[in-house]
C-alpha cells in the first residue's frame, strides 16, 4: 500500500526511495504526528473503551464494549464483528495476551480490513484521465485542486482541469481558483451547459497540449438520483470516444462526517459510475473515521487518499496501517 506520494503513482520512471531511509523517516513521523493530530476526534471516541478492553479483564462486557465502539466510530457492525470475533477467539485460545499484543493484533486486523483492490494511480497512460465523482459539499473541488497541485509538485506532470459541474453555481469558478493556485490549465463551459461537451473538450485539448494528466469534475446533485447516474454515464462514455481506455481512475469523494450515510453514498455510486477508489475527506472533523474502514471491507473499494485538513498538505495517500495506529495507539 502506497505510503508517501511517491508510492501513489504508478510511473515509468525508477523509484527513488531508498536512498537514505533515516532521511525519509524523519518526515514521515512529522507527517503520522499531524495524521494523529487530526484524527483525535475518532481517537477520543475510541480511545477509553478500546484501551478498557486490550488492558483490562477480557471478559464478555470487554468485549460487548469493544464492540460498541467500533461500530460508534462507524467501523460497521459487519466489519466490527469480524474483527472482534478474531481477537476473542485468538484470546480464548490462548494466542493472545492483553495489553501490548492485544493492541497491535487489533491495529493489524483494522489495517488488513482496509486493503482491498490496488490503492496505487496509474499515471502512465498520457493523457491520464481522472474522473471525479460524488455529491457536492463533500470537498470533490477541493480535492481536484490538492490533486492537481501534487501531481506537478511531487511528479512534475502537467495537469489540465475540466470543469463539467455545470449545473452549480460558482462551480467552475471554484475550481478556476484552484487551477490558478496549482499552475495548471483548465477548460470550463457557460453554466448549464451540456457536461459532456465540456469533458470531451478537455480530453481534446490535453491531447492537443500533450498534457500529462486530464483531471474533470462532474455535478454532484441533479434532480433526481437516476438523473444523476445518467450525467455520469453519458460523461464516461463521451470520455471514453475520445481516448480509448478513458477514464483511466474514477475517483469518489466522500465526507467522512456523514457516516454510515457515506457508506450508502459509496455503494451508489461504485453501482453506477465505475468507481475505482475512494477519497475519504474531513476526517479531521468527525468521530467517524471508522468510515474508511467500512467502505473498504463491505464494498471492496481501495480509499486511496484521505483529507485531515484545509492545507494542500493535507491530502495524502491513505495508508491502511499508519491510520490504524493513528486510531487505537495510545500516546
Amino acid at each position: 500500500m502506497p505510503r508517501d506520494w511517491s508510492e501513489l503513482f504508478i510511473t515509468d520512471a525508477p523509484s527513488a526511495g531508498g536512498d537514505d531511509p533515516e532521511a525519509s523517516a524523519q518526515p514521515r513521523r512529522g507527517l503520522f504526528r499531524r495524521l494523529r493530530e487530526n484524527l483525535a476526534k475518532t481517537r477520543e471516541a475510541l480511545g477509553g473503551e478500546i484501551q478498557a478492553t486490550l488492558f483490562g479483564e477480557l471478559d464478555a462486557q470487554a468485549w460487548e464494549r469493544l464492540e460498541e465502539a467500533l461500530i460508534l466510530a462507524d467501523v460497521g457492525a459487519r466489519t466490527t464483528a469480524s474483527i472482534v470475533g478474531t481477537l476473542e477467539a485468538e484470546a480464548q485460545a490462548g494466542e493472545l495476551a492483553g495489553g501490548e499484543a492485544l493492541s497491535e493484533r487489533l491495529i493489524g486486523l483494522l489495517a488488513q480490513t482496509a486493503r482491498v483492490g490496488d490503492a496505487r494511480i496509474d499515471v502512465r497512460p498520457k493523457p491520464t484521465v481522472i474522473l471525479a465523482v460524488g455529491v457536492n459539499g463533500t470537498g470533490k473541488t477541493t480535492t481536484i485542486g490538492k490533486l492537481a497541485w501534487h501531481l506537478q509538485k511531487e511528479l512534475g506532470r502537467t495537469v489540465l482541469l475540466g470543469a463539467a459541474d455545470t449545473f452549480r453555481a460558482a462551480a467552475s469558478e471554484q475550481l478556476e481558483g484552484w487551477a490558478q493556485r496549482a499552475g495548471c490549465g483548465i477548460v470550463t463551459g457557460p453554466e448549464g451547459s451540456d457536461p459532456g461537451s465540456v469533458a470531451f473538450e478537455t480530453v481534446a485539448r490535453a491531447r492537443a497540449q500533450g498534457a500529462d494528466v486530464a483531471i474533470i469534475d462532474t455535478a454532484g446533485r441533479l434532480h433526481t438520483q437516476d438523473e444523476l447516474m445518467a450525467e455520469l454515464g453519458k460523461i464516461r462514455r463521451v470520455i471514453a470516444r475520445q481516448l480509448e481506455g478513458a477514464p483511466h481512475e474514477t475517483l469518489l469523494t466522500i465526507d467522512a462526517t456523514t457516516g454510515q450515510n457515506g457508506l450508502r453514498q459509496a455503494r451508489m455510486f461504485a453501482a453506477a459510475a465505475d468507481v475505482t477508489g475512494v477519497v475519504l475527506t474531513k476526517l479531521d472533523g468527525t468521530a467517524r473515521g471508522g468510515i474508511a474502514l467500512a467502505i473498504a471491507s463491505e464494498l471492496g473499494l481501495p480509499v486511496k487518499l484521505i483529507g485531515i485538513g484545509e492545507a494542500v498538505e493535507d491530502l495524502r495517500p491513505f495508508d491502511p496501517e499508519e491510520f490504524a495506529r493513528a486510531l487505537v495507539a495510545p500516546e
